[in-house]
């Protein structure tokens, strides 16, 4: 079944993991926890990984150093679900753009699209073969995770495909974008769907390959007006949804994340596309998000990522916090409002790992 999930479609299994529960919003024992970047350069054992495959691109393209570091937090820290380890840009890649990453600059795609012609020439690949090496990374994280540790595929948003597309790379500015926007909105709104359509592809491929939750991050969507964020972020993913296979191969309803970093006033319109969980960054508070969105999604994070640098106390406190808010509600999935730094200390995971299980065992115990 594809598209938005019914009502009335027939009865799937329902899911024993603690994660699928929570993203299901059906009762849990403790809160579920994952961690955005959770596999990083903040971790020695990822490093060491990085260094033998000769650098990152390399790492995301070899399925056996991919499933490797994907598997390591989920070793260390007992995490309730690993999230597949690649990039967002893998796509644009395989849409027909160079890419590569330059040590101190980040990602960079030569020849960015700047007119209509160039985005005619993208082409809405076949997964199964231009990003095959992630399907076989997909199919071996699952063949190795314990069956009680779900695995999460994910993509990036269509816009925030989009700007890296269009500027070449990372920005601050946004110009060529944003004047595209303005400008030409016709010409965006064509690669938009372009892009949409290919991550819908993308997306539905890691689930037949063994991905049981799928999460689309829109990092660049909080430097959009709100009205531009309905009409060039939130339509691009809602056409996703609308194309997504939304059962696994046995039945099981996937679940789809939407994460749309700096976009706390639009939480009501992303929760009507249907997705199945809304991730918050730090900036709105979970009690308020709630409210707003009452029981329709449920929510995951949303713990500033700086808290990391603090005091174990201070990380305990701030994790307690946060399960308090939420309180012994259905629907809630523990993370960070972004990810991992390379300079974080993995002991601090380990004490928000037990923070979140003894608060929220203690909680959801004794509901008030």
């Amino acid at each position: 079944m594809s598209g938005t999930f019914s009502p009335s479609s027939p009865p799937s299994p329902e899911p024993t993991q603690g994660f699928l529960r929570a993203c299901l919003r059906l009762p849990v024992a403790e809160t579920p926890l994952w961690l955005m970047r959770q596999a990083g350069r903040y971790l020695p054992e990822y490093r060491q990984v990085r260094a033998k495959a000769g650098d990152f691109l390399s790492l995301c393209k070899n399925p056996g150093l991919a499933t490797e570091v994907t598997l390591q937090p989920v070793r260390r820290f007992g995490l309730d679900a690993a999230i597949l380890f690649s990039d967002i840009l893998v796509v644009p890649e395989a849409m027909g753009m160079s890419l590569r990453f330059s040590e101190g600059e980040g990602p960079i795609l030569d020849n960015p699209l700047r007119d209509r012609a160039a985005v005619d020439r993208l082409r809405i690949p076949d997964p199964e073969t231009a990003l095959g090496y992630v399907m076989e990374t997909v199919a071996r994280i699952r063949r190795e995770l314990p069956a009680s540790v779900p695995l999460i595929g994910f993509s990036g948003s269509p816009w925030t495909l989009a700007t890296y597309m269009v500027e070449g790379g990372s920005s601050k500015g946004f110009r060529w974008i944003k004047a595209m926007m303005y400008n030409d909105p016709g010409t965006l709104h064509a690669l938009l769907e372009r892009i949409a359509d290919s991550v819908a592809a993308y997306l539905n491929a890691q689930i037949r390959h063994g991905a049981q939750a799928v999460q689309i991050f829109d990092t660049w969507g909080g430097v959009l007006t709100p009205q531009a964020f309905r009409e060039f972020s939130l339509a691009g993913m809602a056409r996703i949804l609308s194309r997504l296979e939304r059962r696994g191969s046995d039945g099981s309803r996937v679940p789809v994340i939407l994460f749309a970093k700096g976009c706390g006033t639009m939480l009501e319109a992303m929760a009507d596309t249907g997705c199945e969980v809304l991730g918050l960054d730090w900036t709105t508070p979970l009690d308020e998000a709630r409210r707003r969105v009452g029981d329709r999604v449920a929510l995951q994070g949303n713990m500033d990522p700086a808290v990391m640098y603090a005091d174990a106390a201070v990380v305990r406190r701030e994790a307690t916090a946060i399960i308090r808010a939420f309180g012994a509600n259905p629907g809630h999935v523990f993370n960070l409002g972004h990810g991992m730094a390379p300079d974080m200390d993995p002991e601090r995971v380990v004490e928000l790992v037990r923070a979140v299980r003894e608060t929220s065992r203690e909680i959801l115990a004794n509901p008030r």
